[in-house]
């Protein structure tokens, strides 16, 4: 699907659809766990993943009309699949089920799509193996298809921290319920910090205790996974609230604004946008405690934020500053090369098609706002969800139509994201 947007201011009220990120950690531990109800979950083409994963381990996820994910789980002991693991998109799939499987007495397989089978797995391969079981690449190059025997029992891993934090959410799930639990030292600063934050706050509600250590993190063995009656209910999203949040900084009636319900305070690191958005000038006000937004347009500036614990949000910012006058210097942004795409050389080139300049280095990416003229262009989505809502918001200014290829892969997080816009005041049409 292709999707064209023409320049469209925006006002009414937004709902935060509910955490990605969460989600997929919640449908895990309630596989985990004998049984769970998870309520309020993002269902979407990466969390299905997820949910398929728990099903080949001898789960059962079933989902009611209302949402509600009813999760009969494998008890801490998933069976080895009948068949391979299909991870489709998803990275977090990936790498949360990659420790699973070695949990697993007997042998996995896990593949993915093209672009999934390019991104790196070999860290937590070799600390499946250093703990024990077998993993490895069946291409040799720590990038899926991956082979992964079990059991482990547990035991001490040390793993780099700044190639993705969802190394050190797999390990930690899944040494909760071996015999000896997993110790983990980092061999380096751990980047997307928040991430696991939100992986300690998840297994402190299914019942896990997890800590950080002097040297990394550590979980004990012989625990159980459950809820506090049997229930965990998802958070809304911040990385998705970026969207809509960015779209009234750049383009709200500044008579009426956005409007962002759902914003509730929790450990995201991507509630950084708030202050990011705040920072460059837009009039915003957040009431934490009624978890709503307000947000409206007003003359931006560009301002310099290190993605170190917040990759997602590069994609964002890289188009609130292709609006903002002066130059936006995204830094620390290596591992943002990492993503479902190269997010920083997808941005930059992208954006260039609409006129942005911009310059890329290795761990950054400026947008040189005050030398740019936005003009509506043919853009490619590149098969990445963020990209094209990012792409999408600079529709909302670019002089003429801007055309989304690809638009389709928003499924990944955010379905209903078109829908939003077009009930904010957003001319577009799917094509």
């Amino acid at each position: 699907m292709n999707v064209s947007i023409t320049p469209s201011s925006v006002e009414g009220t937004a709902r935060a659809p509910p955490s990605k990120s969460y989600t997929h950690r919640a449908i895990l531990a309630a596989g985990y766990a004998d049984r769970a109800t998870v309520r309020d979950a993002l269902w979407s083409a990466d969390t299905q993943a997820t949910a398929g994963a728990v099903e080949r381990f001898s789960g059962d996820v079933e989902r009611a009309d209302d949402g509600t994910l009813e999760i009969d789980g494998f008890d801490g002991r998933p069976a080895v699949p009948a068949d391979v693991i299909n991870c489709e998109n998803s990275g977090t799939t990936m790498r949360l089920v990659t420790a699973a499987a070695a949990l697993a007495d007997g042998t996995s397989v896990l593949t993915g799509d093209e672009s999934l089978r390019s991104r790196p797995q070999g860290p937590l391969l070799e600390a499946v193996s250093d703990l024990g079981g077998e993993a490895y690449s069946t291409r040799r190059n720590g990038q899926a298809p991956l082979v992964v025997t079990g059991p482990i029992s547990g035991g001490e891993v040390s793993i780099p921290g700044d190639v993705s934090s969802q190394y050190i959410t797999a390990l930690l799930m899944a040494g909760a319920v071996t015999d000896e639990g997993i110790e983990i030292d980092l061999e380096t600063d751990l980047k997307s910090a928040p991430y696991v934050d939100i992986t300690l706050e998840v297994l402190e509600d299914f019942g896990v205790e997890a800590r950080k250590t002097d040297a990394g993190f550590a979980v004990d063995g012989g625990q159980s996974y459950a809820p506090a009656g049997g229930e965990y209910a998802v958070p809304g999203d911040f990385s998705s609230i970026s969207y809509p949040l960015a779209a009234g900084a750049i383009a709200g009636d500044n008579d009426e604004g956005v409007r962002i319900e759902g914003a509730n305070p929790s450990a995201q690191g991507d509630t950084a946008i708030v202050d990011i958005v705040d920072r460059m000038g837009a009039d915003v006000e957040w009431d934490r405690e009624a978890g709503v937004i307000d947000v409206s347009s007003a003359p931006l500036t560009g301002i310099e934020v290190g993605v170190e614990d917040t990759p997602d949000l590069l994609p964002t910012i890289a188009t609130l500053g292709a609006v903002a006058d002066g130059d936006t210097h995204i830094t620390d942004a290596e591992h943002v090369r990492y993503k479902e795409t190269d997010r920083v050389s997808a941005m930059a080139d992208e954006l260039g098609k609409l006129g942005v300049v911009t310059t890329e280095e290795h761990d950054s990416l400026t947008i040189h706002g005050g030398e740019s003229t936005l003009e509506g262009a043919t853009v490619s989505g590149r098969g990445d969800h963020r990209i094209i809502m990012a792409l999408a918001l600079a529709g909302l200014v670019a002089d003429g139509e801007t055309i989304i290829e690809g638009a389709d892969h928003v499924d990944v997080s955010f379905p209903g994201f078109f829908g939003l816009l077009e009930d904010l005041g957003v001319s577009l049409e799917r094509r």
